[in-house]
């Protein structure tokens, strides 16, 4: 009786995460590549005319040796800048003025104020440009408007009129914070709540429904798909917008502070770590964002 071979197992669990975790792998290895490549061109000049005033030569390994330890380089090496961020977030105690963490708390905490303003507004409005033609006609391109003005031109006014009246702190950022989310927002709730078709529509005014009932049993699920998809870029705005607001005022708390002290300083290092620190955060609270979606859209019966 002929023996018939084993069937040879199917790639597992393990070799499609290796499929999916080869490319990402590899963009970052040549990204930190680019990196040492370019921070050795940029620290060489200072070097040599050091290596020139001193009147001797440096060799080639010596050369990229020492730009890659200077203590206030033009561009850090990727290794400084991940030992300045490791020593900011766990290197010093959390109440520490040093302390990537507590100033991450200053920034997160002016960040979700200003998104939950924002959020609420862009809701709001969307709501209003939906049932109202008014609005539509009036609001909307104030609304587009708002978006041209750069926002380092208002970040100054907004702090300078917010002190004039004795108010510092959280709300002034909150403010600015909120003027870059509220957008997206408005724009993805108005295309969500325009999402249902005219044959839906009809269809429940055939069931003699109200235009509250219509809102929230037809209009407002459909809208959740590009309400969260909005909300992703709104909350990546409010960060934006939380640092920019920490720069004119000379702030000393904040992430915007770090940069600030960073760039008066010339501590480069300080610099990058607080830059990639904001970055983290803001991946952190766009990945919540996520969560929060795919709980919500799974237990609406929406989920993709």
């Amino acid at each position: 009786m002929t023996e018939v071979a084993p069937a040879l197992p199917r790639d597992g669990a393990l070799s499609r995460g290796l499929r999916r975790v080869l490319p990402v792998l590899s963009v970052l290895l040549a990204i930190i590549l680019i990196w040492y490549v370019a921070a050795v061109a940029m620290n060489a000049r200072w070097e040599r005319d050091q290596a020139a005033r001193a009147g001797v030569e440096i060799a080639l390994p010596d050369l990229i040796g020492k730009t890659l330890t200077q203590d206030r380089p033009v561009l850090p090496a990727p290794h400084q800048v991940a030992a300045g961020l490791w020593d900011g977030l766990a290197g010093q105690k959390i109440t520490s003025r040093r302390s990537l963490v507590w100033h991450g708390w200053v920034t997160l905490s002016a960040t979700l104020a200003g998104f939950g303003i924002g959020t609420a507004a862009g809701i709001l409005l969307a709501v209003g440009i939906v049932h109202n033609r008014a609005m539509d006609q009036s609001v909307m391109p104030w609304a587009v408007a708002s978006q041209t003005v750069p926002i380092l031109a208002i970040a100054p006014m907004v702090i300078v009129v917010f002190a004039s009246a004795g108010i510092t702190g959280l709300l002034p950022k909150a403010i600015i914070a909120a003027w870059l989310s509220f957008f997206p927002v408005l724009v993805g709730m108005v295309k969500g709540l325009r999402t249902p078709e005219r044959m839906q529509l009809d269809q429940m005014r055939s069931w003699n429904a109200s235009d509250g009932q219509q809102f929230w049993r037809l209009r407002l699920p459909s809208s959740m798909p590009y309400l969260f998809a909005s909300l992703k870029v709104a909350i990546a705005a409010a960060l934006v917008g939380t640092i920019v607001g920490e720069l004119p005022a000379g702030a000393t708390a904040g992430l915007g502070a770090r940069l600030l002290s960073g760039s008066y300083y010339g501590q480069t290092v300080q610099i990058w770590a607080a830059l990639f620190a904001a970055a983290i955060l803001a991946a952190g609270l766009v990945m919540l964002i996520g969560v929060i979606e795919r709980l919500t859209l799974n237990r609406m019966g929406l989920a993709r």
